[in-house]
């Protein structure tokens, strides 16, 4: 019924008759050393990751996703994620037994979006590993605005002191995802809060860096 009033297009190209294309799907996979460490303006003050650039496909898909509903598109997303994080193990940049922190959300986007999408990729991705749990113990508190648009310094204004704990933060070890890092300063404020709590965060992962 959904294809009868909606036109079935690629999430990454438009491509008619797909949900998600061959051509797409190569754009999306992970090169020999991905994930790439990347340097955001806003220093987190422990390693940054990246997927991928935030273009083409890739940009596509997250957009798809997080404004337009594509819940379909969180499977090839997770697949990438998946590589990710299972080459941050091999690479020893994280370790096991580990919790996945998915990057806070305002509550306002999260009711628009029918979920939090990153939440949602990071579970799928790691749906079927023993060692790693999902633990949604970030939020962002009232009164932090939507940050497109906003340069470095508006956006470490906006967030500084806006991040806060949901709930009891992992004993374990801890790697924050996300969907894009721009100028790092949600990453900041996140490990900050964490380590404050006391946790240990080796790193964050992105699905793709602008």
């Amino acid at each position: 019924m959904l294809d009868l009033i909606l036109p079935l297009e690629c999430g990454g190209c438009g491509a008619p008759s797909t949900r998600w294309c061959e051509a797409c799907a190569a754009e999306l996979a992970l090169g020999a050393v991905d994930p790439c460490v990347v340097n955001p303006r806003v220093d987190p003050q422990v390693p940054v990751f990246a997927l991928g650039r935030y273009a083409g496909a890739r940009r596509q898909a997250i957009l798809a996703l997080k404004e337009h509903g594509r819940g379909d598109l969180v499977l090839p997303l997770a697949r990438a994620l998946a590589i990710g994080v299972h080459r941050l193990l091999d690479w020893g940049m994280v370790e096991t037994p580990l919790a996945i922190v998915p990057a806070p959300t305002r509550r306002s986007a999260a009711r628009r979006r029918g979920g939090d999408p990153v939440a949602r990729m990071v579970a799928t991705a790691v749906a079927a590993h023993p060692d790693i749990v999902v633990a949604r113990v970030l939020r962002i508190k009232a009164l932090a605005r939507d940050s497109v648009g906003l340069g470095t310094a508006a956006r470490e204004r906006n967030i500084a002191g806006r991040v806060a704990l949901r709930a009891a933060p992992p004993r374990s070890e801890v790697l924050i995802v996300d969907d894009i890092v721009t100028t790092g300063a949600t990453a900041r404020e996140s490990v900050r809060v964490l380590a404050s709590a006391g946790s240990r965060v080796a790193a964050v992962l992105t699905m793709a860096c602008a």
